[in-house]
């Protein structure tokens, strides 16, 4: 039976190139696929502008790679950026990996707007080892992939949580090796950690100094400035969002509060009726009195207290109203 497009294994007549421009109407595991086709194209004179061009294929401007695992020491979760993901694939071969491609089984799709989500509980992602030893190793866990939905289908957020992993061994090395205890020993030894290399592990743990160093990176690159002069930039900025005041938000409500007092008080004032009218102006100066009394913690044990100083220099005296109605000051 003859392969058709939608074959994840079709190989088309005119190259890979001219697959590469079509619309990706197939499934998104065919793009793993492609992944690892273009892993398995890599050579040792590939530089960083090949991984480079590999992370721009396959993975969006502004993607993520997460990592979790248990080690010895506890769980670890490492999350790195798009500039930092072209580095980590380059780390795996550099640990003595010699093949690497990621086996996805029983997956299952969920489409959005704009993107498609596979969900895969069965991956397994399998590296053959060169040194120290000619070892395979199958490291299981589970896949999340976020793909946009467009013509490029590229991955925009990656999370792959290992469960465990398995060290193959073949038996004929075993054999030739059986009257060696020295050998014996040294093969029953695990060289990886939870199926990553010591390479890709201390990368990670890099990765926790350098993501954060992205804007710097960028503003020097961008601006052509020191670092010194970078950090003094960034800094600034940060500290002029911290200590920059709220705009208009916190004042609203505000507004709709003293707006909500005086509906209050006129309403209270027409409902006072004719009597109010009267004696007006000795309730607009209680009124005031009590509101600064109110506001100001302090001033409330103080009667009819004013901030205007009096002759001595006090700051607060108190008044009196005479029989005829005006002020008499008292010190």
């Amino acid at each position: 039976m003859s392969s058709t497009p939608h074959d994840p294994f079709y190989s088309s007549p005119f190259g890979p190139f001219y697959r590469r421009h079509t619309p990706y109407m197939v499934q998104p595991e065919y793009r793993i696929y492609e992944m690892n086709k273009r892993l398995q194209s890599r050579t040792e004179d590939s530089d960083n502008l090949w991984w480079d061009a590999f992370a721009t294929e396959f993975f969006e401007d502004d993607a993520t790679l997460t990592l979790s695992f248990c080690l010895e020491d506890g769980p670890k979760r490492y999350t790195i950026g798009r500039t930092l993901i072209p580095r980590y694939f380059s780390t795996v071969f550099e640990g003595g990996v010699t093949d690497l491609y990621y086996i996805l089984k029983h997956s299952k799709e969920s489409y959005h707007n704009s993107s498609i989500t596979v969900d895969c509980d069965q991956c397994t992602m399998v590296t053959q080892h060169g040194k120290p030893m000619f070892t395979k190793v199958c490291t299981e866990g589970r896949l999340i992939l976020e793909f946009t939905f467009d013509d490029l289908m590229r991955i925009k957020t990656w999370h792959f949580t290992i469960r465990q992993y398995r060290e193959l061994v073949p038996r004929s090395i075993l054999a030739m090796h059986a009257q060696d205890p020295q050998v014996l020993d040294q093969l029953s030894k695990n060289i990886t950690r939870m199926g990553l290399t010591n390479f890709t592990l201390n990368y990670l743990r890099l990765c926790v100094i350098l993501e954060p160093m992205q804007e710097l990176m960028s503003r020097h690159k961008t601006y052509n400035l020191s670092p010194r002069d970078c950090l003094k930039t960034c800094l600034f900025q940060k500290w002029q969002r911290m200590v920059a005041p709220p705009a208009e938000p916190t004042r609203q409500p505000t507004t709709k509060r003293r707006k909500r007092k005086n509906s209050t008080s006129s309403t209270s004032n027409s409902s006072a009726g004719t009597n109010a009218n009267s004696t007006g102006s000795k309730k607009k100066t209680t009124a005031a009195n009590l509101s600064l009394s109110s506001q100001v913690p302090g001033l409330g044990a103080i009667p009819n207290c004013s901030l205007n100083p009096g002759r001595d220099g006090d700051l607060c005296h108190s008044t009196a109203v005479t029989p005829s109605g005006q002020f008499k000051e008292k010190h």
